[in-house]
């Protein structure tokens, strides 16, 4: 059996490599070891598919934390103005949401799913479905074939490695491709959890007095060994009964992991403000003058709405101030050390939930040893990688999505140019 290109992986970044080959005109072969092809774009974007971003290119860079700048040709050869066209070009009209996410207009990921499987139909590509592969052959420095578990061999002229890293293993990435990456020479950065979920052995936490509880566009930092903030983000998050969650959290994951590696740390230092729009001065003396206007009415009832009332009961509490107490008999101290609580409230976390249950993969296929026009690899002929197996990583919002079409798109299209070149050698 022989093919040109075969992609093996039908997430996000293998359908798009599979079909920008099939546009070549090339015999294609698209290999997934489960049973449905998209099972990742299916649950993405809260099973909506948040499809691309549509910010500036530099804006989306920065949205890549992990090697985002090795994007640059790529993206000046197929940018996310271009994804927006491809997915309009097969009859998904899309959306624009809050930071520039597109969704398609039908609010559902499988009419996403559905258009490219029409569309590789079209472009004739072969699809084979639970076929788990179990080698990628090398011979005389070029892939030459792709052999399955169940021994079937497929020759090949070119291969584009697609098969994603290890998160979200229940759609299929396991990491298989580490393994053929390194028998061609590739050198595999520390894989770690991104946009993970974070874990802290405070007492509050094991205690659950606040589990359950979301806080609205608040700034979470993570701190250095100094007390200076590595990182800020400003969105939602939540208390869980193992730690800390939601948006904010599972930006902020990658630096805990860098900041407790970097450092020898066994706990790293998360920083909450949950008044980010005032000073600490400016909210200290907006509480006194509330005080001083109603001073025999209780504490709890001054500051209501100010913060929710379950973390404030629980800052009242930290700070020894009985929230049933007169305002006016609280003294200016204790009000400044529930001012600073209010503004810098530390959390000790002692790291992330595993790999398996964060939405990203940190590190992979060091892009190094890539052609960051091609999406080919430098170390072997007619060998492609594109996605999540490559050590490029970002935050969610269309971001990490968004690499893997691009580097799909550019993978693909270049394993077909250089099948076709073989044929006139």
């Amino acid at each position: 059996m022989q093919y040109d290109v075969v992609v093996i992986g039908g997430g996000p970044s293998g359908l798009m490599a599979a079909i920008a080959a099939g546009e070549k005109g090339l015999n294609v072969l698209l290999i997934d070891k489960g049973d449905k092809l998209g099972r990742k774009l299916a649950i993405s974007g809260g099973g909506r598919c948040n499809v691309t971003n549509r910010l500036p290119v530099e804006e989306i860079i920065k949205h890549l934390p992990g090697n985002g700048k090795f994007l640059y040709s790529a993206f000046s050869i197929f940018s996310n103005e271009d994804i927006i066209k491809f997915f309009e070009k097969l009859g998904i009209a899309l959306k624009e949401e809050d930071h520039g996410r597109m969704f398609p207009v039908s609010n559902k990921a499988q009419s996403v799913v559905d258009a490219l499987l029409d569309q590789l139909e079209k472009l004739k590509v072969k699809v084979y479905t639970n076929s788990p592969v179990a080698d990628v052959v090398y011979k005389d420095g070029h892939v030459s074939s792709v052999k399955l578990k169940n021994g079937t061999q497929i020759e090949a002229k070119s291969v584009v490695i697609a098969v994603g890293g290890k998160s979200v293993p229940h759609t299929g990435s396991t990491g298989d491709g580490y393994a053929w990456a390194e028998k061609a020479g590739h050198t595999i950065t520390e894989l770690f959890p991104t946009e993970v979920p974070v874990t802290s052995n405070e007492p509050f936490i094991k205690n659950k007095s606040l589990q359950g509880l979301s806080l609205r566009d608040i700034e979470l930092s993570v701190l250095n060994p100094k007390g200076k903030a590595i990182i800020t983000h400003r969105m939602d998050m939540i208390f869980t009964h193992f730690g800390l969650s939601g948006p904010a959290v599972l930006r902020c994951s990658q630096f805990v992991v860098k900041a407790m590696k970097k450092w020898k740390l066994h706990e790293a230092t998360m920083s909450l403000d949950v008044i980010p729009d005032k000073k600490e001065e400016e909210f200290f003396q907006e509480i006194v003058k509330l005080v001083k206007s109603e001073p025999k009415k209780s504490i709890k009832n001054t500051l209501k709405g100010l913060v929710p009332e379950r973390y404030l009961l629980f800052l009242l509490e930290r700070n020894e101030i009985d929230p049933s107490e007169q305002g006016a008999t609280i003294s200016n101290e204790k009000i400044r050390t529930f001012v600073k609580s209010c503004k810098q409230f530390l959390i000790k976390v002692n790291g992330t939930l595993p790999l398996e249950k964060a939405f990203v993969t940190g590190g992979g296929v060091s892009v190094k040893e890539i052609e960051p026009q091609s999406m080919g690899s430098k170390l072997m002929g007619g060998l492609y990688f594109c996605g999540e197996i490559l050590d490029v990583h970002g935050y969610t919002g269309g971001y990490n999505i968004t690499s893997a079409l691009v580097t799909g798109r550019l993978a693909g299209t270049n394993a077909a140019i250089s099948a076709k070149k073989s044929y006139q050698a």
